[in-house]
């Protein structure tokens, strides 16, 4: 019982860290660019600044979602924004697009190396997540968590090889104490830039009865979320300074651990990954026209879920397939800030005013 109460409150965190990953990990340049920027210590710390951010939102994200029984984002910023919720999907439709671009991109990128042409990467990719989407919610949430320990344990072979080569380095770079200015800050804007995945994980707190396991959700999602990239700091200790500076920091690291077998493992891991990060985006937009139709009153026709799964899919494969991505991501930065402004404060404060309200 207590083991199966665990679990139900380990999911969310699981799916969180299934979609984030893709995007977020891959490379290792996001890490490098907002936490190695200020040293291993100062990483370190900002690591826990972006921590504390995913927790405290997670947390009362899912609190707000199990008190007024709203599992989709379209229905839960309605609740919270009101007549303006049309600017968060605004906002989410632009984030959608990048990431999507940049998945079929990268999945494609990963194919190539294996000596086929990238389109196949993308097919494949595509499928995949046709064939989780079309499988319902019970199997997407059951694949992103069984996935996420697949991902956690090529994390750890990972990070145990380079600290067994490479332990000194590492000890003595953390060891040094390097705090650079901005750290504070660095952990925060890359929390903001990640906000996005919150609402894509609603449906896994449909289950939650009570405050506790709301909080103690959002607490297990905020370190599940952070833990790859916070191992990814550390191994970046091997050389810190040349593979923070590089174009990707993770080719990097491999370069020096020499060892091929673990590099393929990765970027097989790491493509699957991708297909989970795309299914978390695809699966929030059925989920969203699928609650705002059956709200009119009609019965849902056959052809209305395939549609609107296939058409998102389709969309980011245009994006990636037109050289569309470039002028998208130019919004990047603006979108990103729109989670804050849109998401993260209405819920901290609007969704924090009407939990407590309706406890009373």
């Amino acid at each position: 019982m207590l083991k199966n109460k665990f679990i139900r409150l380990l999911v969310p965190g699981l799916v969180f860290q299934s979609i984030l990953i893709g995007g977020g990990y891959g490379t290792g340049a996001e890490i490098a660019q907002f936490f190695g920027v200020s040293g291993m210590f100062g990483g370190l710390l900002g690591v826990a600044v972006t921590f504390l951010c995913w927790s405290l939102v997670c947390a009362v994200t899912f609190e707000f979602c199990r008190v007024m029984q709203t599992f989709d984002y379209g229905s839960m910023m309605k609740h919270i924004l009101g007549p303006c919720a049309f600017l968060y999907d605004l906002c989410y439709w632009i984030m959608f697009l990048i990431v999507m671009g940049v998945v079929n991109a990268s999945a494609g990128a990963i194919i190539e190396k294996l000596g086929f042409n990238q389109w196949v990467g993308v097919a494949l990719l595509s499928a995949g997540v046709l064939f989780l989407v079309f499988k319902g919610t019970e199997m997407v949430e059951k694949a992103l968590s069984i996935w996420s320990y697949v991902l956690c344990s090529v994390y750890l072979i990972f990070m145990v090889i380079v600290f067994v080569k490479f332990g000194a380095n590492i000890a003595a770079e953390i060891g040094k104490g390097e705090v650079a200015d901005g750290w504070f800050m660095h952990g925060l804007q890359y929390s903001f830039y990640n906000l996005v995945v919150v609402p894509l994980v609603l449906y896994t707190v449909r289950g939650f009865t009570s405050r506790s396991e709301s909080i103690i959700s959002g607490i297990l999602a905020g370190f599940l979320g952070i833990f790859p990239g916070m191992m990814l700091l550390l191994t970046m200790g091997c050389d810190f300074s040349n593979v923070v500076n590089s174009t990707v920091p993770v080719l990097a690291i491999f370069d020096r651990i020499h060892m091929p077998w673990l590099f393929w493992t990765f970027e097989l891991v790491l493509f699957v990954t991708l297909m989970e990060t795309a299914t978390g985006f695809v699966k929030a937009v059925v989920d969203r026209f699928q609650v705002a139709y059956r709200k009119t009153g009609h019965e849902e026709p056959s052809w209305f879920a395939p549609a609107v799964t296939i058409i998102p899919v389709a969309l980011g494969v245009a994006v990636s397939a037109f050289g569309l991505l470039g002028l998208i991501v130019k919004g990047y930065g603006t979108a990103c800030w729109g989670f804050l402004v849109l998401f993260a404060l209405p819920v901290l404060t609007v969704g924090v005013y009407k939990i407590a309200k309706h406890s009373k």
